[in-house]
């Protein structure tokens, strides 16, 4: 059964990023910049969190952006990244409408894969998988 990420509850969010460096790290990384999600504050320094992730859609936009191939649906929603295609354009980030999509130092996209292997580390469960 596939899954998919999905926030639960933003407002338990701390800002810690133990979300975006367990999922740096499990992509070799160690910066969280290279995270497949972000969380940036919503505003001022007591404000909430806004955790951005993939949303999983059906019909993802980044992938009819890609005129390579690169990119091609997930069963269950999203895209699955095929780097051996890729020419580095940045046409599925421009296409993505909640900026799910970053591009990495070497210039290819960084798309979540929905492993939920994020979820382990968050000490407030503001995410979650969900089978679908």
């Amino acid at each position: 059964m596939p899954k998919v990420l999905r926030v639960v509850d933003r407002r338990r969010c701390i800002g810690c990023l133990s979300c975006r460096q367990a999922c740096a790290r499990l992509r070799g990384d160690y910066s969280p910049s290279n995270a497949a999600l972000d969380v940036k504050t919503a505003g001022g320094l007591s404000g909430e969190f806004v955790i951005t992730i993939c949303v999983a859609c059906e019909e993802p936009a980044c992938m009819e952006a890609c005129k390579f191939g690169a990119l091609t649906k997930r069963n269950g929603g999203g895209v699955v990244f095929h780097k051996e295609k890729c020419t580095k354009c940045g046409a599925c980030a421009k296409a993505c409408s909640i900026s799910a999509i970053r591009m990495d130092n070497e210039g290819y996209p960084i798309i979540c894969t929905h492993c939920g292997y994020c979820t382990r580390y968050c000490p407030h469960r503001c995410i979650a998988t969900k089978e679908v």
